[in-house]
C-alpha cells in the first residue's frame, strides 16, 4: 500500500527588510515541507493577499510597519479560515510573551538557526504552540490587569477614537471625571498621553 501524498503547508512571510523577505523566501522555497503562496513587506499588503487567499501559516515580523504584528493578527482572526502566527522577532525583552498575548502560536528569534525556524512553522502547521520559555506569572501581572472595568471601557472606547465629550456623554459623567478616569489610566500603563494609551490597547490586543 502506497503512502499517503502529504499536502505541502500553505505558507505567508511578511517582513520590512527585503534581504530578510528575500532569505527567507528561498530558504522555504527549498523545503519540500511548504509551499509559499506570498510575500509581503507591509501590513497592508500582507493583509490584502492573505484575505485573498487562505493559507495555513503566516510568518510576521513583530515590527511590521504600519499596523505592526498585534494589530494584524487582530484583523486576521475575524476571517474564516484563520492562518496560524509564527512571529520572527528578536528574542530579548517582552516580544515571545507579547506575541503570545496577541495570539500568535509560536515564535522564531531572528538570532537562531534557519532549521529552527522552518521547524517551528511546521510545529506551529500540525497544531503546537511553540514559544520560549515564558513566565506566565508576569503575563498575570501585567498592568492592564490593574485597571478597574470602567477605566477599561474607556480604554477600549479611547481606542475606537472617541474623544472626551463623547466618553462625557456615552458614560453619562462629566469630562472632568472622564479626565481623572483617564489620569489614572495613563498612570498605570505606564503611558503619557492618548496616543500612547491607544498604542498599548493595540499591543495587548484588547480588542478581540
Amino acid at each position: 500500500m502506497s503512502d499517503p501524498i502529504v499536502r505541502p503547508i500553505d505558507i505567508m512571510l511578511a517582513d520590512n527588510n527585503p534581504l530578510v523577505l528575500s532569505a527567507m523566501s528561498e530558504i522555504f522555497e527549498r523545503d519540500p515541507r511548504f509551499s509559499l503562496v506570498a510575500t509581503s513587506a507591509t501590513a497592508e499588503g500582507f493583509l490584502g493577499a492573505a484575505m485573498r487567499v487562505p493559507v495555513r501559516v503566516c510568518v510576521i515580523s513583530w515590527t511590521l510597519p504600519v499596523l505592526g504584528a498585534a494589530k494584524l493578527i487582530e484583523v486576521l482572526r475575524e476571517q474564516e479560515n484563520v492562518p496560524r502566527f509564527v512571529i520572527y522577532g528578536d528574542d530579548d525583552g517582552d516580544v515571545p510573551r507579547l506575541a503570545m498575548q496577541a495570539g500568535a502560536a509560536g515564535f522564531a528569534p531572528r538570532s537562531g538557526e534557519v532549521e529552527g525556524l522552518l521547524e517551528t512553522c511546521a510545529d506551529v502547521a500540525a497544531g503546537k504552540m511553540v514559544f520560549p520559555f515564558i513566565d506566565v506569572r508576569k503575563m498575570q501581572q501585567d498592568p492592564i490587569h490593574t485597571l478597574s472595568r470602567k477605566e477599561r471601557v474607556i480604554l477600549e472606547a479611547l481606542a475606537k477614537g472617541m474623544s472626551n465629550r463623547d466618553l462625557s456623554k456615552e458614560l453619562q459623567i462629566s469630562t472632568n471625571t472622564v479626565k481623572f478616569h483617564l489620569s489614572n489610566i495613563y498612570e498605570k500603563l505606564s503611558v503619557k498621553n492618548r496616543a500612547q494609551a491607544i498604542a498599548y490597547y493595540y499591543s495587548f490586543n484588547l480588542g478581540s
